[in-house]
């Protein structure tokens, strides 16, 4: 705390001194461009109270995120002012013949002073807002997860228990064709569903080449494993 005060009192005393300095060297400035009296006094407050009001217009106006470009062009006509009258007064100007130029500017100065706090007077001001402060992520709850359905999809590996069939072999067909492969005791039963879609496959291949299918065929067509052929051999 002492530590924060005590840089605090720094800049505090630091500032003090600078203005003391600028106010004086505007003040002689203004007398030796012949103004006396009060009015040399007055420079000096002139210069510095514009370029106080042009910062804080600035800084309102970039925080409230609009173009600060009005304020910035005073700020700099105003610390012009103040700079050159402390290098004007540090020896390179003698201040006992002042040049036409200089009589002038210090002449036209309160014109361009009173036009440039006017403008920044009728400036729209925009009031800061508070931002809310961002929630962290302790704060933001966690959303709810959905419970995923369950699809039953059928298990190729897991079959029903092997079943013999006691029934006959097929009769062999008339046609000159292959005789499809008699059912063996390794031949299981197949769900209602797959038997329709192996007897469709069969005859798809039939109405298309004029021959009935080939057991192996069909079983890789739907993607089973080769000791599914003999019960799918079953149902051709």
């Amino acid at each position: 705390m002492r530590a924060h005060l005590a840089r605090v009192d720094a800049v505090i005393v630091q500032a003090v001194i600078a203005g003391a300095l600028s106010f004086s060297h505007l003040h002689d400035l203004a007398a030796a461009a012949g103004q006396d009296g009060w009015k040399a006094w007055a420079y000096p407050v002139s210069v510095d109270l514009l370029l106080v009001a042009a910062w804080r217009r600035m800084r309102q106006q970039q925080r409230a995120g609009l173009v600060a470009g009005g304020p910035r062009l005073w700020f700099l006509v105003a610390l012009a002012a103040s700079l050159g009258a402390n290098v004007a007064t540090a020896g390179l100007l003698d201040l006992d013949d002042v040049p036409a130029w200089l009589r002038v500017t210090v002449a036209g100065w309160p014109a361009v002073a009173f036009f440039g706090g006017t403008l920044l007077a009728h400036a729209p001001h925009t009031p800061e807002t508070p931002t809310a402060p961002k929630p962290s992520a302790a704060d933001i709850p966690a959303e709810p997860r959905l419970a995923q359905p369950a699809v039953d999809r059928p298990d190729r590996d897991a079959l029903p228990a092997p079943s013999i069939d006691p029934g006959p072999a097929p009769e062999p067909t008339a046609e000159p064709v292959a005789t499809p492969a008699p059912v063996t005791a390794s031949a299981v039963a197949l769900p209602p569903a797959l038997v329709d879609r192996i007897r469709a496959l069969a005859e798809e291949h039939r109405s298309a080449t004029g021959h009935p299918a080939d057991p192996d065929a069909v079983r890789a067509r739907l993607g089973l494993p080769p000791s599914m052929t003999p019960s799918v051999a079953a149902h051709l």
